[in-house]
């Protein structure tokens, strides 16, 4: 199996997103097919858009990722509308004032994919620590220069949704030295990804099942009265087809 640990929604919506045939047919028809993504000197990845993909952002991207690669291979661009949600900066010029706040995004101790499309906003996705948080920062013209942030919310409403981006976003500015630990809820999400790619290259339920829970768990039950490891092994092959079918947009948030 493997190594999921550390995936965040991005990761997982990924790995659902490259296994259907009709995103793989679209990326194989895009001109161009891969666009150049660069690294700045301090670590981000960046790519500008010379003008938008529609068949991109039909599927969440900014533009085409190989679906060869898996999320530590590929340099996915999710798209904002995709994201839904994200910090909104309008990032000034340090004033020098000595209580003035300024950051780099190198403060930022995470993985940092930017944006910038043909509007010239920049949006940068922070990824580490099992979470990822889109940050879309205006005035910014040179990203790896300093700047004073101001932090923007639209609505009242949206108040909750923000503080708890706000505080995954300061998290990456302070050390961690936490192990990450696997959730029952990725858990589940690996076994239907695995269930999902076992289906698709035509193993039986049983053979999927012997792969994700063993050959000794499934000679035990498989032909028992009960019926749970059957239906266990059903369901996580609808889950994983569901997710390749579009359902991967509920992991970005």
């Amino acid at each position: 199996m493997r190594d999921v640990a550390g995936y965040d929604g991005g990761d997982w919506a990924w790995e659902f997103l490259r296994l259907n045939k009709d995103y793989v047919a679209d990326w194989r028809r895009s001109l161009p097919r891969h666009l150049p993504c660069i690294r700045l000197n301090d670590g981000t990845q960046l790519l500008r858009l010379p003008r938008r993909f529609p068949h991109a952002e039909k599927w969440g991207l900014h533009a085409f990722a190989d679906p060869a690669l898996r999320p530590d291979q590929a340099p996915v661009f999710w798209h904002a509308n995709a994201l839904k949600r994200a910090v909104r900066v309008n990032a000034k010029r340090p004033s020098g004032d000595e209580d003035e706040r300024v950051y780099r995004l190198t403060d930022f101790k995470a993985d940092r994919r930017a944006v910038i499309g043909v509007d010239g906003i920049a949006r940068v996705l922070m990824k580490g620590r099992g979470t990822q948080v889109a940050v879309e920062i205006h005035g910014l013209q040179v990203l790896t220069a300093p700047f004073a942030p101001g932090f923007e919310l639209n609505d009242l409403s949206a108040l909750g949704a923000q503080t708890e981006l706000l505080k995954r976003l300061q998290r990456f500015t302070e050390p961690d030295i936490r192990e990450i630990q696997k959730t029952a809820y990725e858990e589940r999400l690996h076994h239907a990804l695995i269930a999902l790619e076992e289906s698709l290259s035509g193993k039986t339920y049983r053979q999927i099942a012997i792969t994700i829970f063993g050959e000794k768990k499934v000679a035990e039950e498989w032909q028992g009265p009960s019926q749970f490891l059957k239906d266990r092994t059903r369901r996580l092959v609808a889950k994983g087809t569901e997710l390749m079918k579009g359902g991967y947009c509920e992991l970005l948030g």
